[in-house]
């Protein structure tokens, strides 16, 4: 099957590229064509930055209960499987369009509309998502996250043990774990100094690290010395942390939802992180993410 062609956007500071396969960006480069984003290494991980819709994680079972019914739904929803249409495309912005269609359908009874804007304004990529309920009596229930994985280290020369997160404002001291693919129950300590997270394998032996009840909307990761990327995500109110040890990437992903907790059989209104649309109403979800020096 041919490889979908890339839609290219830039500005003299920052260039990008996304995969109409599931509107995701692949490539994010500064003014010297030094890349950002993970080589997608098939050793550790084939994503880029998926998005995540209509679920963030892994549902117990990978079955999903709605109206009554279980559905068959695989970690993280269908979006980033799924072939977009670009709208909008310019040399600095590209929007794509995923519908409702009878295959999404099959797992997800719900009329939706989900919009994926990305523009670059100078050093900066934002990204606004747009999930619209266009059923005319039923709510739409749904999960969205983000899942940027940056190449670890960053490009400028720096040591790998050298790299951190700088949270926005002081975070509680306690954290969820994903332990085979679902919410460990039991609480885990903050690795956090300060508001800092420094970064090393052996953080992520289980699985990501969650911050579910999130104080901080922006982040930066960086090293002690040279350029940072801040990530701001101002509309979800949790955020997970990944990588697979050895690998060159770190994942920051704002998300507004997450897995299944361990042993849940409920419906999908009933998960954490859920939201509920109205009909003929519409979300926005943002994310951008600018290259500081």
């Amino acid at each position: 099957m041919p490889q979908p062609k890339l839609i290219h956007i830039a500005t003299p500071h920052l260039s990008a590229a996304i995969n109409p396969l599931g509107a995701e960006l692949t490539s994010l480069r500064d003014a010297d064509g030094r890349e950002l984003m993970t080589n997608a290494d098939p050793a550790f991980w084939t994503g880029h930055a998926p998005l995540l819709f209509p679920i963030v994680g892994r549902l117990n079972g990978d079955v999903l209960g709605i109206d009554g019914a279980e559905y068959p739904m695989k970690q993280h929803g269908f979006a980033r499987r799924t072939a977009f249409t670009l709208i909008e495309h310019s040399d600095s912005k590209a929007v794509f369009l995923l519908e409702d269609s009878p295959e999404t359908r099959a797992v997800y009874p719900r009329a939706f509309a989900l919009r994926a804007s990305y523009e670059i304004h100078n050093a900066t990529l934002s990204i606004t998502i747009e999930i619209e309920n266009r059923e005319t009596d039923r709510t739409l229930p749904a999960s969205f996250g983000f899942h940027p994985a940056f190449v670890w280290p960053l490009p400028y020369g720096q040591a790998r043990e050298d790299h951190r997160i700088l949270f926005e404002a002081e975070e509680a001291e306690s954290i969820r774990q994903v332990t085979n693919g679902l919410v460990d129950p039991a609480l885990r300590l903050s690795p956090l100094a300060g508001r800092t997270l420094a970064l090393t394998d052996d953080l992520f032996t289980n699985d990501a690290l969650i911050w579910d009840q999130l104080r901080s909307h922006s982040a930066r990761y960086r090293a002690s010395t040279g350029p940072s990327l801040r990530i701001d995500f101002p509309d979800t109110p949790m955020l997970g942390i990944w990588t697979k040890p050895g690998a060159a990437f770190v994942c920051i992903e704002p998300w507004h939802g997450i897995a299944d907790p361990q042993g849940f059989t409920g419906d999908i209104a009933e998960k954490p992180g859920i939201f509920m649309l109205s009909p003929g109403t519409a979300k926005t979800i943002t994310m951008a993410v600018t290259l500081e020096p």
